[in-house]
């Protein structure tokens, strides 16, 4: 079992942690997203299906062209960030299971509809995406997620060779400018939202 973290982690990953507008100069490097890919895969996924797919976007050409896609002051956050990640799922990810899920080598069999895959998929892409700023978080980085753009028009520019593969949301990533942040917005109290039964 493990140990609590301590309030520095805590305050890093949530309580402190911010979603930024703007960024600094310092870099995101390969080495970088590959360290926050090792930690996020790591969450759980129903089934261990893995059904995020990501598209790093670190070049100036592919951030504009992500822009590009992109609403409102979006565009410009994304032209303007050190990196971009879109944040995919894949409606196949049943062909994965044998690899993925090997004590149950049926489990590929247990999703015969695209219906019912794609609302697998979508929930646990969605996960990995909240694991992937986690990650950022705990690696130092800071993260803007956004989901102004347009997916069918994403979809066909990033992931036109991965047949399934639809566009969930979009961040940016980087060194969090603290220039670029709106006062906190408030949060609930537990008892506004939440039952204990």
């Amino acid at each position: 079992m493990g140990q609590p973290l301590n309030d520095v982690a805590l305050d890093t990953i949530f309580r402190t942690a911010r979603t930024f507008n703007g960024y600094t100069d310092a870099p995101v490097t390969q080495a970088d997203i590959e360290a926050m890919y090792d930690l996020l895969k790591m969450g759980p996924t129903s089934v261990n299906q893995q059904s995020a797919r990501f598209v790093w976007v670190l070049s100036q050409e592919a951030k504009d062209k992500l822009a590009s896609l992109s609403s409102g002051s979006n565009a410009e956050k994304i032209r303007k960030a050190p990196a971009s990640v879109i944040i995919g799922y894949d409606i196949n990810f049943h062909e994965h299971l044998p690899a993925f899920f090997p004590h149950a080598p049926e489990a590929k069999n247990w999703f015969p509809t695209e219906e019912g895959r794609r609302e697998q998929a979508f929930r646990n892409s969605s996960l990995q995406g909240a694991y992937f700023i986690i990650a950022a978080r705990a690696l130092g980085f800071d993260t803007g997620p956004m989901s102004g753009f347009d997916n069918a028009k994403v979809d066909e520019a990033f992931f036109a060779d991965q047949p399934g593969v639809k566009s969930n949301f979009i961040s940016t990533l980087g060194v969090g400018d603290p220039s670029s942040l709106h006062a906190r917005s408030p949060r609930p109290a537990f008892d506004q939202f939440n039952r204990v039964i």
